[in-house]
């Protein structure tokens, strides 16, 4: 049996046991998109097929430093980091090419947990475009820098004067991909064979930076493909000396790292929603209130996007990044970019996104976002022609500029609450203030060289 047929948990054990496998890895994603698991053995994972796990909490009340949050009510102190109940997810099943027949199993918080998991909010999303009759595709893009360090190099340097991968800007440049080789087929080969299978690979503008598409699927799955790629380039690059980051914007003097989302929907019988050739650029009404949706609950909902601090640092202007909500027909200046084609590849971009996002919280909020449109009809702007950067935009169509404001703006969102649930949107924006907080207590290079003279 191959990984990509397992569905149900008798399928589940029968591929560990055919594999002959003595422990199985399972990993859940957190707040973050970090994949935090463990090995288990046999006779442990059997048992949590069928009657759920434990794991503990923190995994939901700690930031990516590992540092337990003080402003979060669902877990702390004051709980005691009880354990949580887990659901495996037999059709979440990948092999692990550089570990042997070693299989990884996705789990989901279940039960209270599940208000704030994830995985789990983004389930719910799209519960609600089935019940509107819809079933949702995406995909996702991300561009990350690959340099000659490692966790222990980059650390001894303070992550100051790192070395590229390689040098100058060689945007498209076949002659990079031809002396680096070895390297694109591995990324290649090992995102085939953990089914997040790669659509284009190819350098971008910058000193060893790469762009790869992911092929579309169901949202889930995609949400799913796009948070195990990220990982596991970061494990194939360790493995071969090398590192790669998905910041949003590692250097002042680079561009920012995208991580751009596709969408498009069907209905129930499997036709397109999005594309109506008698309608002005094919889009379909539905369309049009979909991205009037995005349009209007992007500056809410940015913290489930930018949601680093470090985020915040690309979405400046002239630098291939949005600063406004805005949307235009196949134009790259804007946050949101409708790509036309046939019926059944018309979809909205969601630009906004950078590299650095956990890929189901993000795509809760861009899907999310634009079935609330769908349903209250929303129409969006006039589209934007031409460069979007260089236009006067009205008051409300604003991003925040930091993360904590776009914190409160979520935490004061009615709609995301109604979309979300109290107890997401609570947990999470209080994450993210958080995370503010922490980086406020830092005292940055900029810093220094500006003020220890001269102040």
């Amino acid at each position: 049996m191959k990984p990509e047929e397992v569905r149900t948990v008798a399928q589940a054990r029968a591929i560990v046991e055919e594999r002959g496998l003595e422990h199985v890895k399972v990993g859940i994603f957190d707040n973050d998109g970090i994949l935090r698991g463990k090995y288990i053995d046999r006779d442990k994972f059997f048992s949590a097929l069928d009657k759920g796990m434990g794991f503990c909490d923190v995994v939901l009340g700690w930031d990516s430093n590992d540092q337990q949050y003080d402003n979060v009510n669902f877990t702390g102190w004051h709980t005691a980091y009880p354990d949580a109940f887990v659901r495996l997810l037999p059709e979440t099943c990948r092999s692990l090419p550089f570990e042997g027949d070693m299989l990884l199993f996705l789990g989901e918080f279940v039960g209270r947990a599940e208000q704030v998991c994830p995985r789990a909010t983004l389930r719910r999303v799209l519960k609600r475009a089935a019940d509107l009759g819809y079933g949702v595709s995406a995909a996702a893009e991300f561009e990350f820098f690959i340099f000659s360090e490692t966790p222990d190099s980059v650390r001894e340097k303070g992550y100051r004067g790192l070395k590229n991968m390689t040098p100058g800007y060689f945007g498209y440049s076949l002659l990079r991909s031809s002396v680096h080789n070895e390297l694109y087929q591995a990324l290649l080969l090992q995102s085939a064979q953990m089914r997040t299978p790669i659509e284009g690979l190819h350098t971008e503008t910058g000193p060893g930076v790469l762009e790869a598409a992911l092929h579309y699927c169901e949202a889930l799955e995609a949400a799913d493909r796009a948070a195990l790629f990220k990982t596991f380039t970061k494990v194939l690059a360790q493995r071969r000396g090398l590192m790669a980051t998905f910041m949003a914007k590692w250097s002042q003097q680079m561009p920012g790292q995208s991580g751009h989302l596709h969408m498009s929907m069907t209905r129930k019988d499997g036709t397109p929603v999005f594309y109506d050739e008698h309608k002005p650029h094919t889009m379909s009404d539905e369309l049009r209130w979909f991205v009037g949706g995005q349009q209007a609950l992007m500056p809410e909902l940015l913290a489930m996007v930018a949601c680093t601090v470090n985020s915040y640092s690309r979405l400046v202007p002239g630098y291939w990044a949005p600063t406004s909500a805005t949307w235009g027909i196949e134009n790259r200046t804007t946050a949101l970019r409708v790509i036309r084609g046939g019926p059944s590849s018309q979809r909205v971009e969601f630009r906004i996104a950078a590299a650095d996002i956990n890929p189901y919280i993000a795509l809760s909020a861009a899907i999310g976002a634009g079935l609330w449109g769908i349903e209250h009809h929303i129409e969006p702007d006039a589209p934007i022609v031409g460069n979007a950067y260089d236009r006067e935009h009205p008051p409300h169509r604003r991003l925040p500029a930091t993360l904590y404001e776009a914190a409160e703006r979520l935490s004061a969102s009615k709609a995301a609450r109604a979309m979300f649930g109290d107890a997401f949107v609570e947990h999470y924006a209080a994450t993210r203030q958080w995370e503010e907080r922490e980086f406020r207590k830092a005292v940055t290079d900029w810093e220094l060289a500006r003020y220890f003279e001269i102040i």
